[in-house]
């Protein structure tokens, strides 16, 4: 129990309130509380029900004057009113009344120069497992004088009116930058509080001239840290994880005058066909703990069978970073000397690695490009072309030229070598003749990219993709690193890749207050 009291919030006379539980005492609540079981390897597992994912649609920011003219507004950033959020707020207190609530306090940054303090106020005791193993944890010392910058109330059991509450659903994600206030309700999904500390840390970390992105990051012997940024699929966690690099973190960096910093304390892996053998450090991760989403086990042995997708393809595991063996803790880097985007191109058309100079490394960034493969979404029969802004699109307030512009200088400031590695198609498309690189393959031209090998051999410009080309990589054959030769219909080649180059120009023009040399660095065929 904690003297605390959450009157200064509207929560009135909970039934009990729990601040700052340890990990074993928010298991016991959780089991208690009929939230989840264990599995054999004594890792807390849960169902989140319909919510089995983020919910883009029901995300909100509430548009209030101070911020109105700061936030990139349409799909992604939705405004919704000071005052139907202000009555949504109002029935969650209400509904938080006289119910058991769980109290963590945390930090989002590992660099105490830039860190923002978060209390997160669950309904679950499970979902305040997940946050206390998500964020930074503080020490007894630093808990004395804890105060917020924002506070986060998840409340999944409340379930919105759509047609009284001028949402979209019955779950509701509501951001008041304004107010220093997160409301979260009617979905389980726990990656929904994780990415709501992101969305905030998007806005307030550029102000303060800080590039905060989505990414993973790692460190190697000398001190040399790595950037990869990817969409899901791209391979991004695969190959961040290297046995030779410590792992400063996998999702959430900011860069700032000093360095990178991991912007949280724990990672949120997926689990679907997870194996012992390709993703040891997740694998030995999911212990006591650990937060498993939507994991189906065998009701008797309480084995984990990671291959079904019954009830999502999306199942993870939330623990903290120093879960992993060689976890760089405090999870803070130097200066990357190597940033990397990483793309799986269904159409099997883009260089498998190319170099890419300050602004074709700012137009690729905004792009944010990947693709969506024949099966994986109801409707899609043949690969789809996909943009997300920053490589993070639903996690961004602020216009996209604010985070390119930040890159943009980071490079310039520091001399990062920027590359474009795609672990997609070669040969053909998708389904068409074409086949997956392999990993070893790629592996080999990341680690050429980490080593700086690529900077001592040739390079030859891309004429359809305006990318500079590799003549030779250790370990990888001279004519995989040329997509045209790998093809035996090259006219069909040329005229895929002039497809995908037009989607790049297309998706492009929607940005506003691009510079004209970043527009020129894009694909020209």
């Amino acid at each position: 129990m904690s003297e605390l009291k959450l009157d200064y919030l509207g929560i009135i006379q909970p039934g009990a309130l729990y601040r700052n539980l340890t990990p074993a005492q928010l298991v016991e609540h959780a089991l208690r509380r009929g939230e989840g079981t264990l599995s054999n390897t004594g890792a807390l597992v849960v169902k989140t029900g319909k919510y089995t994912g983020r919910s883009p649609d029901d995300r909100y920011i509430a548009d209030e004057a101070s911020i109105h003219d700061e936030i990139a507004w349409g799909k992604v950033n939705v405004p919704i009113s000071p005052e139907k959020f202000d009555a949504i707020y109002r029935k969650v207190c209400a509904y938080l009344q006289n119910r058991d609530v769980f109290v963590f306090d945390g930090f989002a940054g590992a660099d105490p120069a830039w860190r923002k303090s978060f209390r997160v106020v669950n309904e679950l005791a499970s979902q305040n497992l997940f946050i206390h193993q998500l964020l930074l944890r503080p020490s007894k010392e630093e808990l004395e004088n804890y105060s917020p910058d924002f506070t986060i109330v998840a409340a999944p059991g409340l379930h919105c009116i759509p047609e009284l509450d001028g949402v979209h659903s019955e779950a509701a994600i509501l951001i008041s930058l304004e107010r220093r206030l997160v409301v979260i309700c009617g979905s389980r999904y726990a990656g929904e509080i994780k990415k709501s500390v992101f969305s905030v840390m998007n806005y307030i970390l550029p102000k303060q001239n800080v590039f905060s992105m989505h990414c993973s990051a790692n460190i190697g012997k000398d001190g040399d840290s790595a950037l990869f940024f990817g969409l899901s699929g791209t391979g991004k966690t695969t190959l961040s994880a290297d046995p030779e690099r410590k792992l400063i973190g996998d999702d959430e960096h900011g860069w700032s005058e000093q360095g990178i910093f991991n912007i949280e304390g724990g990672c949120y892996a997926k689990c679907i066909n997870l194996s012992r053998e390709h993703e040891p450090d997740i694998w030995n991760a999911i212990r006591f703990g650990a937060l498993v989403e939507n994991v189906v086990m065998d009701p008797d042995t309480r084995e984990f069978d990671f291959a079904d997708d019954s009830l999502t393809e999306n199942s993870r595991v939330g623990y903290p970073v120093d879960y992993i063996n060689n976890a760089q803790i405090p999870g803070v880097g130097n200066h990357p000397k190597t940033v990397i985007f990483l793309t799986a191109d269904a159409f099997g058309v883009l260089p498998p690695v190319s170099k890419l100079d300050r602004s074709a490394a700012m137009y690729h960034y905004v792009s944010g490009y990947t693709a969506k493969l024949a099966g994986t979404e109801r409707g899609v029969t043949e690969p789809q072309a996909t943009f997300s802004t920053c490589f993070g699109a639903p996690f961004l307030p602020l216009p996209a030229s604010r985070y390119a512009q930040l890159l943009g200088e980071r490079i310039d400031t520091y001399g990062a070598n920027v590359y474009l590695v795609n672990t997609g198609w070669a040969g053909g498309s998708y389904g068409k003749g074409g086949n997956r690189m392999k990993l070893p393959l790629t592996r080999a031209m990341v680690s050429a990219c980490l080593k700086g090998e690529l900077e001592k051999g040739e390079f030859v410009r891309d004429p359809i993709f305006n990318v500079l080309v590799p003549t030779s990589c250790p370990g990888v054959p001279d004519e995989v690193l040329m997509p045209e030769k790998m093809w035996q219909d090259k006219q069909a080649y040329l005229d895929t890749a002039r497809m995908l180059a037009a989607r790049f120009r297309e998706n492009f023009a929607k940005y506003k207050n691009m510079p004209q040399e970043v527009i020129d660095a894009g694909p020209q065929g």
